[in-house]
């Protein structure tokens, strides 16, 4: 095995880090070893690295250069063309062109976003492709090292590297709805890093970069990549993510004391009808504005972001119970949630 087989294949880069220290070797050995893990990680993925623009009406992107042009990172997943990128980089663009790592530029179709967790796949066809392999996200501990690649603000092919800062955050979609489990990281981003790999020190993906908080530095946040993957799988195979959907406009309101102590709710808050969708499943549940919705089948709902996690694909066509509060008093409505319209997404 070489030198940089040996220092890839350490979960946590950097393979002579620990003897190093050990045998009190110099800081220049050890810094050697972390430099090594960063290079042989970026040499592995960047092939796969990819830099989009988009034009279009709707067209967001990162490193916006002019009304309906935008651009941003993604990376090839499969050998055969298909790219991994953010819901917003190329949601509502009429023109999506790629740039590859050797120069090459293609146009590329979409086959599918899905704006609830910020991930859209598309596709090129050209032929000599390098893929990324994905890693384990749900192995990654805090700490642990990792290299962002991508194009800030059109730097083609920008490595930074940092650590895992913290698992399990949660983060807001474009959609409004919540992304959870989501990976937070001092690597540095910039606008047009969105959609670009997150990578382990082997150079398997293990997130795709999301957002940044601005003026905050050192706070970014990555989709985990076994979430990407699920989500690509759907939107290959169906060019969309399936959900289901009840039909209202809520908002999430505080229960009174009394009202949780007497029906023994675990929670101190539910999500308040505030409309209903004409012949949606609520209308056809006798669901109407003023209803607290509380829990939905065994699940409490504490808020309406409980009840969009709750509002999986099993449910659609299922009869699902609701309880609710209603005039002071408890109910249980059954309700069949339907497939969610695309244009909900």
């Amino acid at each position: 095995m070489d030198e940089h087989s040996k220092v890839i294949g350490d979960p946590v880069g950097g393979g002579d880090t620990p003897s190093a220290v050990a045998a009190g070797e110099p800081d220049s050995a050890i810094l050697d070893a972390y430099s090594k893990a960063v290079i042989a990680a970026a040499e592995r993925v960047s092939p796969a690295v990819v830099k989009i623009d988009v034009r279009g009406p709707r067209a967001g992107g990162s490193g916006r250069r002019g009304r309906g042009m935008g651009s941003g990172s993604g990376f090839l997943f499969t050998p055969d063309g298909l790219i991994l990128t953010n819901s917003h980089v190329v949601h509502g663009a009429t023109r999506i062109d790629v740039a590859l790592s050797d120069g090459r530029e293609v146009d590329a179709t979409l086959v599918g976003d899905d704006p609830p967790t910020d991930l859209a796949v598309i596709r090129i066809g050209a032929p000599g492709l390098a893929a990324a392999a994905f890693g384990d996200s749900a192995a990654l501990r805090p700490g642990q090292l990792v290299i962002a690649i991508g194009n800030p603000y059109g730097f083609q092919y920008t490595v930074t590297a940092g650590v895992v800062s913290a698992l399990g955050r949660s983060l807001r979609s474009a959609s409004g709805r919540i992304i959870d489990n989501v990976i937070q990281t001092d690597a540095a981003l910039n606008p047009g890093n969105s959609g670009g790999p997150l990578v382990d020190s082997r150079g398997r993906v293990v997130g795709v970069n999301s957002a940044v908080i601005v003026p905050a530095q050192g706070i970014c946040f990555a989709i985990p990549g076994n979430t990407a993957r699920e989500v690509a799988a759907g939107l290959i195979r169906d060019g969309h993510i399936a959900r289901s959907y009840l039909g209202i406009g809520g908002q999430t309101v505080r229960l009174g004391r009394r009202t949780v102590h007497d029906f023994q709710l675990t929670a101190a808050s539910g999500v308040l009808v505030t409309a209903v969708e004409p012949s949606s499943p609520a209308e056809q549940a006798g669901l109407g504005s003023g209803d607290v919705i509380v829990a939905i089948e065994d699940l409490p709902v504490a808020d309406v972001d409980d009840l969009h996690r709750a509002l999986t694909a099993e449910r659609i066509g299922t009869a699902t119970r609701l309880a609710i509060i209603r005039r002071g008093a408890k109910r249980t409505v059954p309700v069949v949630p339907a497939a969610m319209p695309r244009e909900h997404s």
